[in-house]
């Protein structure tokens, strides 16, 4: 390992920061669908040792600025160049017009979140020095820099270090007490202090033991978690979810609009197969569940459509469906991306409007710079999109009341609660046809996994062309259908655990630990100073 630290060590220019982007992206097959977070073990040891021979001991504030940013930036490009490098795919699903942007476009995203890592990393450089404290300072500013990410703007809360751990249900426990950033600390500390451990630094194997100890402590908290759980009883609704598995490119053409009705309409029909083998739904109420954007019209406008619903439900059934709706505003129509909740006699009981909307997708993040530069938002409609002005439950004809969660607003921690009210399941229905069969829809597939963990609630995940899925409130699979299969699934829906620990309070875990880790930070600061002198 010496000799391999020395590669990083005596590494300056160029190819400094080539190693950067070079363990950035290595540190990318952490993410889901590969999974491999032993790759940390290199690639964040690699970085400290990249600072290590960037910053002299003792140098000005200054000196240390520029290198260390360059780092850190070229460090971030790397990771979410090849972590996020299937959003290319969304230009090629109309392809005459989007094609010739879709290097720009993977090109600059990578490049505008990787400044968040920059940031972090020049923080941390700010702070650098010979010790393993420098170790603490890197993993506190890379967490620091992936809450910024997740908050500022809109914020954009994909792959942060605790996602390394997304695909396990078991080792992303943590989230239900320690908050989505509390495990992205540990996950950074824990591979941060390895470097320690490695390269002799005095104090460093001490602390990759404490790092990787908190880590583990965590992890084994998580594991009784599930471990101690009593038997959950199943709560008294069926779900029938729609899988149809139909191109992005076939979905808007006028000539298929009525095929693709009619395909979720012939699915929604289908004998009961219940996913544990009983023969029927017991006589339950049932919620059937269409994906984000079903409906390829404007449904309100299409009084067929709501008879044509009505007459595939049962005066206890609701069907919930993602469909845009209309509206009008002074100069035009406005659209929304919302989700509808219709009873049996074919009347829409209820509606909710997507708050987080997509860049480059649903609207274009500094539109008037960026339209000079020829990008335009990739969803084409005769208007614009408008948020919706707050999360809200929907209540079913029969059965719980569930809180609707449309596409990527399922990745943010702390998203799936609602002041005063704990909805009776989560509903996260998308889209993810855009995509292919590329990483992303399993990276989306396993963040949403972490809202049902976080909240102690069933997760039910609705997605045109997979993954489909129902998470229980540990996280744990029910029900699963593949990336590009055609099919349906029924069940019952999985009942409810008592919520561990408030969303106020996950936040505060970051406080706490933000707070003991300068706290400590300094004090070691001070009794080396004083031995010293």
């Amino acid at each position: 390992m010496l000799r391999l630290a020395q590669v990083f060590l005596l590494a300056d220019g160029w190819r400094r920061l080539a190693l950067a982007a070079l363990l950035g992206g290595l540190a990318a097959l952490s993410l889901p669908p590969v999974g491999a977070f032993p790759v940390l073990a290199l690639s964040f040891p690699g970085l400290v040792w990249l600072l290590d021979g960037a910053i002299p001991d003792r140098s000005r504030l200054r000196a240390r600025l520029a290198p260390s940013f360059g780092i850190g930036w070229a460090f971030g490009f790397g990771f979410h160049l090849a972590g996020l490098w299937w959003i290319g795919r969304a230009f090629l699903v109309e392809a005459d017009q989007f094609a010739a942007l879709m290097p720009l476009a993977v090109l600059v995203l990578p490049a505008g979140l990787a400044l968040f890592t920059g940031l972090a990393v020049a923080v941390a450089g700010m702070l650098w020095r010979d010790g393993w404290d420098r170790l603490l300072a890197l993993a506190l500013a890379l967490t620091l820099g992936d809450w910024l990410r997740g908050n500022v703007l809109t914020g954009f809360p994909w792959n942060v270090w605790a996602h390394a751990f997304a695909d396990s249900a078991l080792l992303s426990q943590p989230v239900a007490f320690l908050g989505l950033y509390g495990l992205t600390f540990l996950v950074a500390f824990a591979f941060c202090a390895l470097a320690g451990f490695a390269d002799g630094t005095r104090g460093g194997r001490r602390v990759a033991v404490v790092a990787i100890g908190l880590l583990l402590v965590a992890e084994g908290a998580g594991a009784a978690r599930m471990g101690l759980a009593p038997d959950i009883a199943p709560q008294d609704v069926a779900l029938r979810l729609v899988q149809p598995s139909i191109p992005q490119e076939e979905k808007w053409l006028p000539e298929n609009r009525s095929k693709v009705f009619s395909t979720y309409l012939e699915m929604s029909k289908a004998p009961w197969r219940d996913e544990a083998g009983s023969g029927d739904s017991g006589g339950l109420p049932r919620i059937v569940v269409w994906p984000e954007s079903a409906i390829p019209f404007l449904l309100t406008e299409t009084p067929d459509a709501l008879a044509a619903i009505a007459a595939l439900l049962g005066p206890r059934d609701t069907l919930v469906t993602g469909a845009v709706r209309a509206d009008t505003e002074e100069g035009g129509r406005v659209f929304y991306n919302s989700v509808y909740a219709i009873g049996g006699d074919g009347e829409i009981r209820d509606a909710y409007d997507k708050v987080r909307l997509v860049p480059f997708g649903e609207y274009l993040p500094l539109e008037s710079w960026l339209e000079r530069l020829g990008l335009t938002k990739i969803v084409p409609l005769p208007g614009v999109f408008r948020a919706g002005f707050r999360a809200r439950l929907l209540d079913p004809v029969e059965g719980p009341a569930f809180l609707p969660m449309i596409c990527y607003e399922a990745i943010f921690p702390g998203a799936a609660e609602v002041e005063g009210a704990r909805p009776g399941f989560l509903l996260n229905v998308t889209n993810d046809a855009w995509f292919g069969a590329t990483s992303g829809p399993y990276q989306h597939f396993a963040l949403a996994r972490l809202r049902a963990i976080e909240q102690g609630l069933p997760l039910v995940r609705v997605a045109n062309t997979g993954i489909s899925a129902v998470f229980d409130p540990f996280g744990r699979v029910v029900a699963e259908r593949g990336l590009g299969v055609v099919d349906h699934m029924d069940l019952r829906l999985p009942g409810t655990i008592q919520q561990g620990v408030s969303r106020d309070l996950r936040e505060w875990a970051l406080l706490i630990i933000l707070i003991l880790s300068l706290g400590v930070m300094v004090v070691t600061r001070y009794v080396g100073d004083a031995r010293n002198d």
